[in-house]
């Protein structure tokens, strides 16, 4: 009789260490969404899941400040045409409190790979990179709506 009841006891806490790290990974999941503003001040966007991914789309249009040339403003374009743009797509967990994904590059209109972390609560890091992440470009983004404090 002991040893159906030792069986039971495993498989409870086996269903119960399993159901503890599911709800553990969620929030992490969970902390890239919502809005953020890109590091050159040209868009707000969504972070949501999307496909069993995340996504990131613009909705609000803010500046039109070029990226490569910090600083200069691009050519005036239609910027209704750049509401509801998919930049971020198809981020998946990568470990170590990463996503990987790609991110869309408007200038060139090129997709490049990309890997997400989140230093803190309200900064996204999003860097871009063709074969390895060493020869890439990181961009800090700001969660919007995140009144800081001073220290």
């Amino acid at each position: 009789m002991k040893k159906p009841l030792a069986y039971f006891s495993l498989v409870a806490a086996i269903a119960m260490l399993l159901a503890a790290t599911a709800v553990f990974a969620q929030p992490t999941a969970a902390l890239q969404n919502g809005r953020w503003l890109t590091e050159s001040g040209n868009f707000e966007v969504d972070i949501a899941p999307c496909n069993n991914a995340l996504c990131g789309v613009v909705t609000k249009v803010l500046a039109n400040k070029s990226m490569s040339a910090p600083g200069t403003e691009m050519p005036v374009t239609d910027t209704s045409s750049l509401m509801g743009m998919v930049i971020l797509s198809g981020f998946q967990p990568a470990g170590d409190a990463q996503w990987k994904g790609k991110v869309f590059n408007r200038e060139n209109g090129k997709l490049y790979s990309a890997v997400m972390s989140m230093p803190a609560s309200d900064q996204l890091l999003i860097r871009s990179y063709v074969g390895l992440p060493l020869f890439g470009k990181t961009q800090l983004w700001r969660r919007v709506g995140v009144v800081e404090t001073a220290k």
